[in-house]
C-alpha cells in the first residue's frame, strides 16, 4: 500500500509564501496523476491543483490561479505546491492525493484519488 507524506505547512502572514511537498512511498508515482486539496474549518473540501504523470499538464482552482504553482520531480519522487501571495482564505489543511488506478492524467474530484496523505496545516494570518 503506497503512502503519501506531506510537509512544508506552517504559519505565515498574508502576502507571504510557503512551499508544500508530497512524497509517495513507491516509485510508481510518476505514472499517475496527483492532486492537492484543502479543507478549511466549516467549509467543504476543495480541489486546489492537479498535475499529470509527466508534469506537462497542470490545472488550478480559479481561487489560486496565478498565485500557486504545482510541479513534480519524478527523479526525487516528489510533488510540490509553491504558494505565493497567500491570503487568510487560503488557510486550511492541505492534502495530497494520488490516483493509483487511473492513467497519467489528473482529475478535480476528491473521489478519484484513492491514496491520500494525512495533510499539512497552512495558516495565513491577516
Amino acid at each position: 500500500q503506497v503512502q503519501l507524506v506531506e510537509s512544508g505547512g506552517g504559519l505565515v502572514q498574508a502576502g507571504g509564501s510557503l512551499k508544500l511537498a508530497c512524497a509517495p512511498s513507491r516509485r510508481t508515482f510518476n505514472r499517475h496523476g496527483m492532486g492537492w486539496f484543502r479543507q478549511a474549518p466549516g467549509k467543504e473540501r476543495e480541489f486546489v491543483a492537479g498535475i499529470d504523470g509527466t508534469g506537462e499538464h497542470v490545472g488550478y482552482a480559479d481561487s489560486v490561479k496565478g498565485r500557486f504553482t504545482m510541479s513534480r520531480d519524478n527523479a526525487k519522487n516528489t510533488v510540490y505546491l509553491q504558494m505565493t501571495s497567500l491570503k487568510p482564505e487560503d488557510t486550511g489543511v492541505y492534502i495530497c492525493g494520488l490516483d493509483s488506478h487511473g492513467g497519467p492524467g489528473f482529475g478535480t474530484d476528491w473521489l478519484e484519488y484513492d491514496v491520500r496523505g494525512q495533510g499539512t496545516q497552512v495558516t495565513v494570518s491577516s
